[in-house]
């Protein structure tokens, strides 16, 4: 999976903040989808590497239950963990036991479940 996240951090578009992201999703079947952060000037309407990949396995047809485990990579000089907006979307697709892998790219990687990462997820029950 490194190689695979290392290969794709190169199609990253960060010029702004230099903070390239890449992100692997495996479905329950096997499939892969995968994404890049994605920048543009005004900061506020770019996406994130995980959403990304989330909206590709959505708009290929998955969904909540077919998600089994996310791959993220940073350059950071350090292993980095998904940004809270992208939190709430792996809580929406993902099972609250589903693994998360966070890497940097020297390979270095820890392991997460979602509902680590997320402790006290907001989700459709809060909206009743």
């Amino acid at each position: 999976m490194v190689e695979k996240l290392l290969q794709l951090h190169k199609n990253s578009y960060s010029p702004y903040s230099n903070f390239p992201v890449s992100s692997i999703i495996v479905m329950n079947d096997g499939k892969e989808f995968a994404g890049v952060n994605v920048e543009d000037a005004s900061t506020r309407a770019g996406i994130c590497a995980e959403r990304a990949a989330i909206d590709s396995a959505v708009t290929a047809g998955y969904k909540k239950g077919d998600f089994k485990e996310i791959h993220v990579m940073v350059s950071s000089g350090k292993i980095g963990t998904p940004c809270f907006v992208c939190r709430q979307l792996i809580l929406e697709f993902f099972d609250l036991d589903a693994k998360v892998y966070c890497y940097e790219t020297d390979g270095l990687k820890k392991i997460y479940t979602v509902r680590q990462l997320c402790p006290y997820p907001f989700g459709e029950d809060d909206l009743k």
